[in-house]
């Protein structure tokens, strides 16, 4: 989306509302992201300690090897939720170099659409890691 001088003086009130808003979304994704990552912890650490005490007692050979298999996918499953996935962010120097001669509103509509790519590529991240 390109606007012209005026275009972005005129918009620049609403381009500082669409910045802090996408700023906001980003955080909250990230946060989510954080919330599904604790619950994968949750859950290799639950198959992890179930695991030892099947190991701990006499089973069946069916039934343990059952038992340790479903484990095993667990805590595979798990793992690869809470892999470190490169989340993308602003990069604060990138920024400086780029608009510090820039007027406010062409800054702000440049920071909104690095923004939303952002998230476009986050959400994509955050799917994936949620469906596993």
């Amino acid at each position: 989306m390109t606007m012209t001088p005026q275009e972005l003086k005129d918009q620049k009130e609403t381009l500082e509302l669409i910045n802090s808003e996408l700023a906001a979304r980003l955080a909250r994704q990230s946060e989510s992201g954080a919330k599904v990552d604790t619950k994968a912890v949750f859950l290799v650490g639950f198959a992890a300690t179930g695991a030892q005490f099947l190991a701990s007692r006499s089973f069946e050979p069916f039934t343990g090897t059952a038992a340790f298999a479903a484990y095993a996918v667990a805590v595979g499953f798990g793992i690869s939720v809470f892999n470190l996935a490169e989340y993308e962010d602003i990069k604060p120097r990138d920024v400086l170099d780029t608009y510090a001669r820039s007027e406010k509103g062409a800054t702000l509509g440049a920071l909104a659409g690095t923004r939303v790519g952002m998230f476009e590529k986050n959400a994509r991240l955050h799917q994936r890691k949620t469906k596993r």
